[in-house]
């Protein structure tokens, strides 16, 4: 069974999706997989059949959909994750409608999310990026629930914020930062939501708690 989360009211579409995860068995094999660490053959393991320690399992698959080659191949492939034994769940931001329609026609259960048009207001997401960059914990802070609360998903703000550790890093303009505190930051955003959903903390709450370390 194939299960799709998706659309731009982040705060509806996380509410279901942590209700989701929650709802799975504990006796079900869970695996998360960010767009960090997506794998072809990982993926073809999934549902191809069953594993070597268990006979089902449910695999979570968040903002993999950024990526070109991950998105065509999972396309490429939905009927045979819709006929396998075991269960693929996608969270992404808005997808156009024919990446859906490719999920209707694999029988997916549809979940998505959009805000009405006119609650809709852009958020300059470098604003994040340079208080992050100035080791400016209360403008962080700040900006960090600005985008929260006009919408902004948790995974295209930490996007934004590895982006800007990495571009440190490669311009080696390490600011307030140390080379090494930069390389960590970079190293565990990357899994924080994923870790945190897996734990069944709320995921929001962990990216503000993990802002406010290590700023």
């Amino acid at each position: 069974m194939i299960y799709l989360f998706a659309g731009d009211d982040t705060k509806k579409k996380h509410i279901v999706y942590d209700k989701f995860i929650k709802a799975v068995s504990s006796d079900v094999t869970t695996f998360f997989i960010s767009k960090n660490d997506f794998s072809v053959t990982e993926t073809e393991s999934f549902y191809s059949g069953a594993g070597l320690f268990f006979s089902k399992c449910v695999v979570f698959f968040e903002g993999v959909f950024e990526l070109e080659s991950a998105r065509e191949f999972i396309l490429s492939k939905l009927p045979e994750l819709a006929s396998s034994q075991n269960d693929f769940v996608f969270l992404e931001s808005k997808l156009g409608k024919p990446i859906i329609d490719d999920f209707k026609k694999a029988r997916a259960e549809l979940n998505i999310f959009e805000l009405p048009k006119e609650k809709k207001e852009k958020f300059n997401n470098f604003l994040l990026a340079n208080a992050f960059g100035d080791r400016d914990k209360l403008h962080l802070w700040v900006y960090f629930r600005q985008a929260v609360d006009l919408g902004v998903g948790m995974e295209e703000l930490i996007g934004v914020l590895f982006w800007k550790a990495k571009d440190m890093l490669l311009k080696k303009s390490y600011g307030k930062f140390k080379e090494e505190e930069l390389k960590n930051f970079a190293g565990k955003i990357s899994y924080l939501l994923p870790e945190a959903r897996k734990r069944g903390a709320d995921a929001e709450e962990a990216f503000e708690q993990f802002l406010l370390e290590v700023v």
